[in-house]
């Protein structure tokens, strides 16, 4: 049987851009992906169109056990690098808030694009391919439902954990036990939040109710909205700030992050209006009256200044403590990994058994909402399959 130069297990972004790259050189090249067609994730991701980058990435935009680790890649294959090649293909975008970019007809652009330039390097695409195992002697022999695959290389791009109905599975984890690498512990991130059911029955009647907020825990804070549902909070505030939490750790919200009281009240002796009435220009009745403060009930010039400072800044410093998170199943990503101290930051290689790569969401780097695991997916991708291309020129 044949010996590919690399087998690259799955085709989503990180597989895909690994094996187009790889392939630079005329390496022979062969993608297995246990799924009927490549990029499912890809597909949902950004409501359709997929957020394929931000426009600033760096290793501090990462969450890691090595927070170093990510700064060689990130470095070397830059979002403008990414961006390049999508204005390459004709590919229409647009920039959103805080750097996020999108494109502006569909994430299968992304998709088209990627299988485009694996055509171009000859790569062999292999779907609805299980691969059981993945051993070593000489080269290394992937089994496979489909039978065995035998490769001078191999590149793990099997994503996380998260949205199992996509294919998800720990895969990429148990072929690195296998190697000898450790795991840090796994985790959904990105995800929305849940409470107890004091809080159900408080809150969830806010259901649908989104908020521009600041959310803050662990020296970390995040200023965008958040949304009430009916299990407990989520909008892109939580799902960024649920990546620092560990079980018991409270949250700290503020839902006026504007607001003084000398911003919004002129003059106290003239100000007849209650402060919720005031305040209704900024948040949505229905949380204000859930609030339960008197004081925001109140005609401003007939309450004491301390007390209204005092309502106001209880809307600054909302504490509460999630009792969990919807899981796997609405976690955008998997927090943890591949234990990044047996791999090298600028190739992705195992410094345990030369020839095996791990790349994208299955290694222990995490980034933040907004384009930056594409981002780390498309850097890491090159790292590997730069290192690839070489080895077969």
């Amino acid at each position: 049987m044949a010996t590919v130069d690399v087998c690259v297990i799955g085709a989503g972004a990180a597989g895909l851009h690994c094996a187009a790259h790889a392939g630079a050189q005329g390496a022979s090249l062969v993608v297995l992906e246990h799924n009927d067609r490549p990029g499912k994730k890809i597909r949902i991701s950004g409501g359709g169109r997929c957020n394929f980058t931000n426009r600033v990435v760096t290793h501090r935009n990462m969450i890691s056990q090595n927070p170093e680790f990510a700064r060689s890649a990130l470095a070397r294959y830059t979002p403008d690098d990414f961006i390049a090649l999508v204005d390459a293909h004709g590919i229409a975008w647009h920039e959103k808030k805080l750097g996020q970019l999108f494109c502006d007809e569909s994430a299968q652009q992304i998709i088209d694009m990627l299988l485009t330039e694996c055509e171009r390097a000859g790569v062999d695409m292999r779907y609805r391919v299980g691969v059981q195992s993945v051993t070593k002697s000489d080269d290394f022999v992937i089994t496979t439902t489909s039978g065995a695959v035998h490769a001078r290389n191999v590149v793990i791009a099997t994503g996380g954990l998260s949205i199992p109905s996509l294919g998800a599975t720990d895969l990429g984890y148990r072929i690195a036990k296998h190697f000898g690498h450790a795991i840090v512990p796994l985790l959904p991130a990105l995800v929305p939040l849940t409470f107890d059911p004091s809080y159900e029955r408080r809150w969830s009647g806010l259901s649908g109710i989104s908020v521009d907020a600041c959310v803050s825990s662990n020296g970390m804070a995040f200023r965008e909205n958040l949304l009430f549902t009916h299990r407990g909070l989520s909008g892109p505030a939580i799902l960024q700030i649920s990546s620092y939490l560990s079980d018991g750790d409270a949250i700290t919200i503020d839902v006026v992050p504007d607001v003084t009281l000398a911003s919004c009240v002129d003059s106290l002796p003239a100000e007849k209006r209650h402060l919720a009435t005031i305040l209704h220009e900024i948040l949505p009745q229905r949380f204000l009256d859930e609030w339960n403060d008197h004081t925001l009930h109140r005609a401003v010039n007939a309450t004491p200044k301390r007390d209204l400072e005092a309502a106001i800044e209880a809307l600054h410093a909302w504490n509460i403590v999630p009792k969990g998170t919807e899981g796997y199943a609405k976690a955008e990503v998997t927090r943890g990994g591949v234990d990044t101290r047996m791999l090298s930051s600028k190739t992705m290689e195992s410094s345990q058994t030369p020839g095996l790569f791990f790349i994208g969401e299955v290694v222990d780097v995490t980034g933040w909402l907004g384009g930056y695991n594409f981002q780390w997916a498309w850097s890491s991708a090159v790292a590997a399959g730069s290192e690839l291309s070489k080895r077969s020129a």
